[in-house]
Protein backbone atom coordinates (compact mmCIF):
# COMPACT_ATOMS: atom_id res chain seq x y z
CA UNK A 1 0.00 0.00 0.00
CA UNK A 2 1.26 3.91 -0.82
CA UNK A 3 3.02 5.14 1.85
CA UNK A 4 1.66 8.73 1.90
CA UNK A 5 3.32 11.74 3.27
CA UNK A 6 1.39 12.97 7.09
CA UNK A 7 0.65 16.09 5.49
CA UNK A 8 -1.81 14.54 3.31
CA UNK A 9 -3.42 12.66 6.20
CA UNK A 10 -3.69 16.59 7.77
CA UNK A 11 -4.96 18.20 4.23
CA UNK A 12 -7.80 15.87 4.60
CA UNK A 13 -9.07 16.32 8.04
CA UNK A 14 -9.06 20.38 6.78
CA UNK A 15 -10.83 19.36 3.37
CA UNK A 16 -13.94 17.65 5.48
CA UNK A 17 -13.99 21.20 6.96
CA UNK A 18 -14.22 22.89 3.49
CA UNK A 19 -17.09 20.39 2.06
CA UNK A 20 -19.17 21.00 5.13
CA UNK A 21 -18.71 24.26 4.66
CA UNK A 22 -21.18 24.33 1.44
CA UNK A 23 -23.20 21.32 2.43
CA UNK A 24 -24.86 19.05 -0.93
CA UNK A 25 -23.83 20.96 -3.10
CA UNK A 26 -24.81 18.61 -5.84
CA UNK A 27 -28.43 19.58 -7.05
CA UNK A 28 -29.21 22.23 -8.80
CA UNK A 29 -31.96 22.99 -7.04
CA UNK A 30 -29.55 23.83 -3.92
CA UNK A 31 -29.86 27.92 -2.99
CA UNK A 32 -26.36 28.30 -1.32
CA UNK A 33 -25.56 31.02 1.07
CA UNK A 34 -22.32 29.20 1.45
CA UNK A 35 -20.43 29.72 -1.23
CA UNK A 36 -18.09 32.63 -1.78
CA UNK A 37 -17.86 33.96 -5.28
CA UNK A 38 -19.00 36.21 -7.26
CA UNK A 39 -22.33 36.94 -8.85
CA UNK A 40 -22.52 35.68 -12.55
CA UNK A 41 -23.91 38.88 -13.30
CA UNK A 42 -20.65 41.03 -11.76
CA UNK A 43 -18.21 38.99 -14.64
CA UNK A 44 -17.18 41.71 -16.86
CA UNK A 45 -18.27 39.64 -20.25
CA UNK A 46 -18.16 41.93 -22.74
CA UNK A 47 -14.57 43.73 -21.84
CA UNK A 48 -13.05 40.28 -21.38
CA UNK A 49 -14.19 39.19 -24.87
CA UNK A 50 -12.51 42.43 -26.28
CA UNK A 51 -9.48 42.61 -24.35
CA UNK A 52 -9.15 38.64 -25.28
CA UNK A 53 -9.38 39.29 -29.10
CA UNK A 54 -7.00 42.74 -28.59
CA UNK A 55 -4.42 40.81 -26.49
CA UNK A 56 -4.02 38.17 -29.82
CA UNK A 57 -3.83 40.41 -32.48
CA UNK A 58 -1.82 42.40 -31.40
CA UNK A 59 1.42 40.04 -32.29
CA UNK A 60 4.08 41.38 -29.93
CA UNK A 61 1.45 41.69 -27.24
CA UNK A 62 0.37 37.96 -27.70
CA UNK A 63 3.71 36.21 -28.17
CA UNK A 64 4.33 38.00 -24.81
CA UNK A 65 1.05 36.28 -23.61
CA UNK A 66 2.06 32.68 -24.52
CA UNK A 67 5.68 32.55 -23.12
CA UNK A 68 7.26 31.47 -20.07
CA UNK A 69 7.33 35.13 -17.84
CA UNK A 70 8.82 36.87 -14.90
CA UNK A 71 8.74 34.31 -11.38
CA UNK A 72 8.14 38.02 -10.09
CA UNK A 73 5.23 38.66 -12.90
CA UNK A 74 4.37 40.97 -15.91
CA UNK A 75 6.58 44.17 -15.26
CA UNK A 76 3.28 45.96 -16.49
CA UNK A 77 0.97 44.43 -14.26
CA UNK A 78 2.99 45.38 -11.43
CA UNK A 79 3.10 48.70 -11.64
CA UNK A 80 -0.51 48.93 -12.88
CA UNK A 81 -1.03 47.01 -9.15
CA UNK A 82 0.64 49.79 -7.59
CA UNK A 83 -1.09 53.05 -9.78
CA UNK A 84 -4.65 51.67 -9.43
CA UNK A 85 -4.91 50.08 -6.12
CA UNK A 86 -2.05 50.55 -3.65
CA UNK A 87 -1.35 54.21 -4.16
CA UNK A 88 -4.96 55.41 -4.17
CA UNK A 89 -5.50 53.33 -0.48
CA UNK A 90 -2.27 54.76 1.20
CA UNK A 91 0.28 51.73 0.16
CA UNK A 92 2.98 53.74 -1.13
CA UNK A 93 5.07 50.99 -2.71
CA UNK A 94 7.91 50.18 -6.05
CA UNK A 95 6.63 47.46 -8.44
CA UNK A 96 9.88 45.72 -7.46
CA UNK A 97 8.10 45.16 -4.25
CA UNK A 98 5.07 43.53 -5.74
CA UNK A 99 5.05 40.16 -6.86
CA UNK A 100 1.95 38.62 -8.97
CA UNK A 101 0.74 35.05 -7.85
CA UNK A 102 -1.41 32.20 -8.83
CA UNK A 103 -4.47 33.20 -6.53
CA UNK A 104 -4.84 34.60 -3.75
CA UNK A 105 -3.93 31.78 -1.80
CA UNK A 106 -0.54 31.29 -2.76
CA UNK A 107 0.74 34.03 -1.22
CA UNK A 108 0.22 31.92 1.99
CA UNK A 109 1.43 28.57 0.21
CA UNK A 110 4.46 30.72 -0.65
CA UNK A 111 5.26 32.56 2.94
CA UNK A 112 5.04 29.37 4.64
CA UNK A 113 7.67 27.68 2.35
CA UNK A 114 9.72 30.60 3.43
CA UNK A 115 9.49 30.96 7.11
CA UNK A 116 7.48 27.81 8.37
CA UNK A 117 9.01 24.79 9.61
CA UNK A 118 7.19 21.74 11.69
CA UNK A 119 5.97 22.85 14.98
CA UNK A 120 6.44 26.56 13.92
CA UNK A 121 3.65 28.51 15.44
CA UNK A 122 1.13 31.01 13.52
CA UNK A 123 -1.17 33.18 15.23
CA UNK A 124 -4.58 33.56 13.44
CA UNK A 125 -8.13 35.08 14.26
CA UNK A 126 -11.00 32.88 15.77
CA UNK A 127 -12.79 32.23 13.50
CA UNK A 128 -10.80 32.41 10.44
CA UNK A 129 -11.12 31.18 6.72
CA UNK A 130 -10.46 27.77 6.69
CA UNK A 131 -8.68 27.29 3.36
CA UNK A 132 -5.82 29.13 4.68
CA UNK A 133 -5.32 27.07 8.17
CA UNK A 134 -5.42 23.68 5.97
CA UNK A 135 -2.18 25.31 3.95
CA UNK A 136 -0.63 26.60 7.43
CA UNK A 137 -1.45 22.48 8.82
CA UNK A 138 -0.42 21.13 5.36
CA UNK A 139 3.37 23.09 6.74
CA UNK A 140 3.20 21.16 10.00
CA UNK A 141 2.27 24.46 11.42
CA UNK A 142 1.30 24.99 15.15
CA UNK A 143 -2.01 27.39 14.93
CA UNK A 144 -3.22 29.50 17.66
CA UNK A 145 -6.57 30.88 17.88
CA UNK A 146 -6.27 34.89 18.91
CA UNK A 147 -9.63 36.47 20.38
CA UNK A 148 -11.59 39.04 18.27
CA UNK A 149 -14.24 41.70 18.97
CA UNK A 150 -15.85 44.00 16.92
CA UNK A 151 -12.71 46.07 15.83
CA UNK A 152 -10.87 42.57 14.53
CA UNK A 153 -7.78 40.76 16.49
CA UNK A 154 -7.81 41.88 20.79
CA UNK A 155 -4.01 42.64 20.28
CA UNK A 156 -3.41 42.47 24.30
CA UNK A 157 -4.21 38.96 23.36
CA UNK A 158 -2.40 38.57 20.20
CA UNK A 159 0.94 40.00 22.14
CA UNK A 160 0.24 38.05 25.02
CA UNK A 161 0.43 34.76 22.66
CA UNK A 162 3.29 36.14 20.94
CA UNK A 163 5.65 36.02 24.13
CA UNK A 164 4.13 33.04 25.14
CA UNK A 165 4.47 30.88 21.98
CA UNK A 166 6.86 32.74 19.68
CA UNK A 167 4.82 32.62 16.55
CA UNK A 168 6.85 32.90 13.31
CA UNK A 169 3.53 34.56 11.55
CA UNK A 170 0.19 36.46 12.40
CA UNK A 171 -2.39 35.81 9.78
CA UNK A 172 -5.37 38.13 9.99
CA UNK A 173 -8.16 39.39 7.20
CA UNK A 174 -8.35 42.78 8.45
CA UNK A 175 -10.84 43.98 6.11
CA UNK A 176 -14.20 43.06 5.69
CA UNK A 177 -13.05 39.15 7.34
CA UNK A 178 -14.00 36.03 6.63
CA UNK A 179 -16.17 34.85 7.88
CA UNK A 180 -17.37 37.59 10.41
CA UNK A 181 -17.46 40.63 8.05
CA UNK A 182 -15.61 42.61 10.75
CA UNK A 183 -13.21 45.57 10.02
CA UNK A 184 -10.34 45.78 12.08
CA UNK A 185 -9.67 49.38 13.49
CA UNK A 186 -7.11 51.92 12.19
CA UNK A 187 -5.27 52.13 15.52
CA UNK A 188 -5.46 48.07 15.86
CA UNK A 189 -3.54 48.01 12.29
CA UNK A 190 -0.89 51.05 13.44
CA UNK A 191 -0.36 48.65 16.59
CA UNK A 192 -0.06 45.54 14.71
CA UNK A 193 2.59 46.60 12.31
CA UNK A 194 4.25 47.71 15.56
CA UNK A 195 3.79 44.30 16.73
CA UNK A 196 5.59 42.40 14.27
CA UNK A 197 8.40 44.79 14.04
CA UNK A 198 8.97 45.05 18.52
CA UNK A 199 8.94 41.36 18.30
CA UNK A 200 10.42 40.27 14.72
CA UNK A 201 7.36 38.17 13.52
CA UNK A 202 6.09 38.44 10.50
CA UNK A 203 2.07 39.89 9.96
CA UNK A 204 0.79 38.21 6.68
CA UNK A 205 -2.45 40.55 5.93
CA UNK A 206 -4.91 39.05 3.53
CA UNK A 207 -6.95 41.66 1.98
CA UNK A 208 -9.05 40.02 -0.84
CA UNK A 209 -12.42 42.45 -0.03
CA UNK A 210 -10.75 45.59 0.22
CA UNK A 211 -12.32 47.05 -2.57
CA UNK A 212 -15.45 45.48 -2.01
CA UNK A 213 -16.41 48.42 0.19
CA UNK A 214 -20.15 49.60 0.37
CA UNK A 215 -20.10 51.87 3.10
CA UNK A 216 -17.70 53.93 5.16
CA UNK A 217 -14.02 55.32 4.41
CA UNK A 218 -11.50 53.06 3.11
CA UNK A 219 -8.58 52.43 5.76
CA UNK A 220 -5.28 52.64 5.80
CA UNK A 221 -3.54 48.64 5.11
CA UNK A 222 -1.41 47.23 7.58
CA UNK A 223 1.46 47.24 5.48
CA UNK A 224 0.92 51.19 5.07
CA UNK A 225 1.99 51.33 8.71
CA UNK A 226 5.41 48.81 8.00
CA UNK A 227 8.27 50.55 8.93
CA UNK A 228 10.79 46.97 8.76
CA UNK A 229 9.33 45.28 6.51
CA UNK A 230 7.83 42.76 8.68
CA UNK A 231 4.01 43.31 7.08
CA UNK A 232 3.96 41.15 3.65
CA UNK A 233 0.09 42.48 1.73
CA UNK A 234 -1.60 39.85 -0.05
CA UNK A 235 -4.72 40.20 -1.86
CA UNK A 236 -6.56 38.55 -4.95
CA UNK A 237 -8.13 39.70 -8.53
CA UNK A 238 -10.85 36.85 -7.79
CA UNK A 239 -13.45 39.23 -6.45
CA UNK A 240 -12.88 42.64 -8.24
CA UNK A 241 -12.06 40.33 -12.25
CA UNK A 242 -11.78 36.64 -12.23
CA UNK A 243 -11.51 33.80 -9.95
CA UNK A 244 -11.04 31.88 -12.82
CA UNK A 245 -7.82 33.74 -13.77
CA UNK A 246 -6.49 32.51 -11.05
CA UNK A 247 -4.47 35.97 -10.17
CA UNK A 248 -3.29 37.92 -7.06
CA UNK A 249 -0.36 39.37 -5.85
CA UNK A 250 1.89 40.29 -2.66
CA UNK A 251 3.41 43.46 -1.48
CA UNK A 252 6.85 42.51 0.68
CA UNK A 253 10.30 43.73 0.95
CA UNK A 254 13.51 43.31 -1.32
CA UNK A 255 14.93 40.57 0.37
CA UNK A 256 11.60 38.84 0.94
CA UNK A 257 10.63 39.16 -2.84
CA UNK A 258 14.16 38.09 -3.64
CA UNK A 259 13.54 34.61 -1.74
CA UNK A 260 10.07 34.01 -3.09
CA UNK A 261 10.78 34.36 -6.62
CA UNK A 262 13.21 31.56 -6.05
CA UNK A 263 10.77 29.72 -4.39
CA UNK A 264 8.23 30.33 -6.64
CA UNK A 265 10.51 29.15 -9.84
CA UNK A 266 10.91 26.13 -8.41
CA UNK A 267 7.12 25.53 -7.54
CA UNK A 268 5.62 26.54 -10.94
CA UNK A 269 7.59 28.67 -12.92
CA UNK A 270 5.63 31.85 -13.08
CA UNK A 271 1.83 33.20 -12.96
CA UNK A 272 -0.66 32.16 -16.27
CA UNK A 273 1.20 34.80 -18.42
CA UNK A 274 -2.32 35.11 -20.44
CA UNK A 275 -4.29 36.18 -17.50
CA UNK A 276 -1.89 38.73 -17.07
CA UNK A 277 -2.17 40.45 -20.22
CA UNK A 278 -5.57 40.50 -20.45
CA UNK A 279 -5.75 42.02 -16.51
CA UNK A 280 -3.09 44.41 -17.52
CA UNK A 281 -5.55 45.50 -20.25
CA UNK A 282 -8.32 45.34 -18.64
CA UNK A 283 -7.19 48.52 -16.28
CA UNK A 284 -5.06 49.97 -18.80
CA UNK A 285 -8.52 50.35 -20.59
CA UNK A 286 -10.32 52.60 -18.14
CA UNK A 287 -13.07 49.68 -17.24
CA UNK A 288 -12.24 49.39 -13.79
CA UNK A 289 -13.49 52.18 -11.98
CA UNK A 290 -17.10 51.55 -13.47
CA UNK A 291 -17.14 47.98 -13.30
CA UNK A 292 -15.97 48.37 -9.33
CA UNK A 293 -19.08 50.78 -9.05
CA UNK A 294 -21.42 48.19 -10.54
CA UNK A 295 -20.72 45.72 -8.72
CA UNK A 296 -20.38 47.52 -5.36
CA UNK A 297 -24.00 48.35 -6.21
CA UNK A 298 -24.96 44.78 -6.90
CA UNK A 299 -23.44 43.67 -3.63
CA UNK A 300 -24.94 46.35 -1.68
CA UNK A 301 -28.34 46.16 -2.48
CA UNK A 302 -27.90 42.55 -1.58
CA UNK A 303 -26.68 42.52 1.60
CA UNK A 304 -29.04 44.91 2.67
CA UNK A 305 -32.01 42.35 1.60
CA UNK A 306 -30.49 40.04 3.55
CA UNK A 307 -29.53 41.89 6.63
CA UNK A 308 -33.10 43.64 6.38
CA UNK A 309 -34.72 39.37 6.01
CA UNK A 310 -32.35 38.15 9.25
CA UNK A 311 -34.02 40.84 11.61
CA UNK A 312 -37.44 40.21 10.34
CA UNK A 313 -37.50 36.30 9.98
CA UNK A 314 -34.71 34.89 12.33
CA UNK A 315 -35.39 33.93 15.92
CA UNK A 316 -35.16 36.48 18.67
CA UNK A 317 -31.86 37.16 20.18
CA UNK A 318 -30.22 36.26 17.04
CA UNK A 319 -27.40 38.34 16.46
CA UNK A 320 -25.31 39.08 13.01
CA UNK A 321 -22.94 41.84 11.81
CA UNK A 322 -23.50 44.35 9.66
CA UNK A 323 -20.44 44.78 7.20
CA UNK A 324 -19.90 48.01 5.12
CA UNK A 325 -18.35 45.64 2.18
CA UNK A 326 -17.28 42.04 1.52
CA UNK A 327 -19.59 38.88 0.65
CA UNK A 328 -20.39 37.74 4.24
CA UNK A 329 -22.78 37.70 7.11
CA UNK A 330 -21.89 36.01 10.40
CA UNK A 331 -25.12 34.95 12.12
CA UNK A 332 -25.45 33.41 15.77
CA UNK A 333 -28.05 32.29 16.98
CA UNK A 334 -29.47 31.78 20.05
CA UNK A 335 -27.44 29.22 22.06
CA UNK A 336 -30.49 26.13 22.09
CA UNK A 337 -30.44 26.14 18.50
CA UNK A 338 -26.99 23.77 17.14
CA UNK A 339 -26.29 24.77 13.58
CA UNK A 340 -23.49 22.23 12.78
CA UNK A 341 -26.19 19.58 13.37
CA UNK A 342 -29.04 21.04 11.79
CA UNK A 343 -27.22 21.89 8.14
CA UNK A 344 -27.76 18.40 6.90
CA UNK A 345 -31.30 18.28 7.33
CA UNK A 346 -31.95 21.91 6.15
CA UNK A 347 -30.34 20.70 3.21
CA UNK A 348 -32.25 18.05 2.52
CA UNK A 349 -35.62 19.41 3.69
CA UNK A 350 -35.42 23.15 2.05
CA UNK A 351 -32.48 22.81 -0.68
CA UNK A 352 -30.45 25.71 1.43
CA UNK A 353 -27.38 25.47 2.89
CA UNK A 354 -24.70 27.30 4.86
CA UNK A 355 -21.13 28.18 6.00
CA UNK A 356 -21.21 26.29 8.73
CA UNK A 357 -20.21 27.98 11.88
CA UNK A 358 -18.10 25.74 13.50
CA UNK A 359 -15.79 24.76 10.39
CA UNK A 360 -13.94 28.52 11.02
CA UNK A 361 -12.67 27.53 14.87
CA UNK A 362 -9.22 25.85 14.70
CA UNK A 363 -8.14 23.62 17.66
CA UNK A 364 -7.88 25.70 20.81
CA UNK A 365 -10.96 27.55 20.74
CA UNK A 366 -13.33 26.68 23.33
CA UNK A 367 -15.34 23.81 22.90
CA UNK A 368 -18.61 23.70 20.87
CA UNK A 369 -17.46 27.45 19.02
CA UNK A 370 -19.57 28.28 16.52
CA UNK A 371 -22.04 25.92 16.59
CA UNK A 372 -24.80 27.95 16.93
CA UNK A 373 -23.19 30.20 14.32
CA UNK A 374 -23.39 30.52 10.32
CA UNK A 375 -21.78 32.25 7.49
CA UNK A 376 -24.21 33.57 5.08
CA UNK A 377 -23.34 34.83 1.81
CA UNK A 378 -25.25 37.30 0.19
CA UNK A 379 -22.95 38.02 -3.03
CA UNK A 380 -23.54 34.82 -5.03
CA UNK A 381 -28.11 35.37 -4.78
CA UNK A 382 -30.09 37.64 -6.19
CA UNK A 383 -32.34 39.90 -3.93
CA UNK A 384 -35.56 38.05 -4.38
CA UNK A 385 -34.15 35.11 -3.82
CA UNK A 386 -32.05 35.80 -0.92
CA UNK A 387 -35.43 37.01 1.28
CA UNK A 388 -37.45 34.36 -0.06
CA UNK A 389 -35.02 32.16 1.17
CA UNK A 390 -33.75 33.60 4.53
CA UNK A 391 -37.32 33.38 5.36
CA UNK A 392 -37.33 29.95 4.44
CA UNK A 393 -34.56 29.40 6.78
CA UNK A 394 -35.89 31.70 9.59
CA UNK A 395 -39.06 30.09 9.59
CA UNK A 396 -36.88 26.38 9.90
CA UNK A 397 -35.20 27.82 12.79
CA UNK A 398 -38.17 29.47 14.87
CA UNK A 399 -39.30 25.69 14.98
CA UNK A 400 -36.21 24.78 16.42
CA UNK A 401 -35.73 26.84 19.08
Amino acid sequence: MTKYAKRVYVMEEEAKKLDSLTGNLTSNDIISFAAGAPAKEAYPFDALREISQDVFQKSAKGYESVKYGSAVGFPSLREMVCEELLTPRGLHTKAENVMITSGGIQPMNLLCQLLIDPGDVILVETPTFVHTTMIFKMFQAKVVPCVMDDDGMVLEDVEEKIKKYRPKMVYTIPTFQNPTGITMSLERRRRLAELGSKYDVVILEDDPYREIRYSGEHLLPIKAFDTTGHTVFANSFSKIFSPGSRLGYLVASDEMIRRLSDIKLGTDTCTNTIAQAICTEFFKKGYYPDHLKRICDIYRGRRDVMLESIDAYFPERTKHTCPDGGYYVWVELPKSIDATELASRIAKELNICYGIGSAFYSEGAPEGAGRNCMRMNFSGLEQEVIRENVKKLGEFLQEER
